[in-house]
């Protein structure tokens, strides 16, 4: 841990959110003073401030001690290469364009990578009203069920959630062609071609 670099970050990132030092150390209960020291490389900020100080400044608290936000390459802005993530605690389902710092319910989030779909394990897709009528004679237990089915193009995004113990049946505008993508906890993320 680099006490200048964390500084640097700090006041950086204060200033990207329009505070000022006084402001920010209201916000923690500290003395501006504290803020000042911090920024200017003299110290780290108490543990027990970690979470408000990160919360306050909009990033991840391990970040914030190295001192250093991690790059992000961008893959293009096609929405076929979008990123999913998903709590395992709550089945929030967040998406990114691009790898992220993704936390949910405590726990840090990594992208899923979807596998393509064998032939036997595809969901049935037919083309009703201009509409895709998605359905699979998956059991949706509680246990195993299918969270949610998406179609991504190159500019647009349409998500379906789904609930177990319900028939899984999905009906999304046909919008043109692209990726279908669905997740099961069982199955993890997958995909197929439409």
């Amino acid at each position: 841990m680099d006490c200048d670099k964390t500084g640097k970050l700090i006041r950086r990132l204060r200033r990207e959110r329009g505070l000022t030092q006084v402001r920010l150390a209201e916000e923690l209960g500290v003395s501006d003073k504290a803020v000042s020291k911090w920024e200017r490389g003299g110290g780290f900020p108490d543990v027990s401030l970690l979470g408000d100080l990160s919360k306050a400044l909009g990033v991840d608290p391990a970040d914030l001690l190295s001192g250093q936000l991690p790059e992000n390459d961008q893959t293009g802005g096609s929405m076929k290469n979008l990123k999913f993530y998903i709590c395992p605690q709550c089945g929030n389902v967040i998406t990114a364009a691009a790898e992220a710092s993704i936390s949910c319910c405590g726990r840090r989030l990594e992208a899923l990578d979807a596998r393509k779909a064998e032939p036997e394990d595809k969901l049935g897709c037919e083309l009703i009203d201009n509409s895709y009528f998605i359905s699979t004679d998956h059991p949706m237990t509680k246990d195993d069920y299918i969270a949610f089915a998406a179609l991504l193009t190159g500019d647009t995004l349409i998500l379906k959630r789904t609930y177990p113990e319900w028939d899984f049946q999905v009906r999304i505008p046909r919008i043109g062609h692209g990726r279908l993508v669905w997740y099961s906890e069982k199955d993890g993320l997958r995909y197929q071609l439409i």
